[in-house]
């Protein structure tokens, strides 16, 4: 597993596309671009364009993590 770059969710961008998501979960691009098109993953889509608002990506991190609010 990849390690992630960001060592707080304060560093991250107000929305994060998929190269970024990936980069916060430590997986591949391709993995992100996959869990964006999730019915539960919390993306937005602008047009063509598709981006995850940072609150909403760490409540579903917080969800989806053990001991998370179920």
């Amino acid at each position: 597993m990849k390690e992630s770059v960001y060592k707080s969710y304060e560093e991250l961008p107000l929305f994060l596309n998929a190269e970024t998501v990936a980069k916060v979960l430590g997986v591949a691009p391709s993995t992100a671009y996959e869990l964006m098109h999730e019915a539960d993953f919390p993306t937005l889509k602008i047009g063509n364009r598709m981006v995850v608002p940072k609150e909403q990506f760490i409540a579903w991190v917080q969800r989806h993590t053990e001991g998370g609010i179920q």
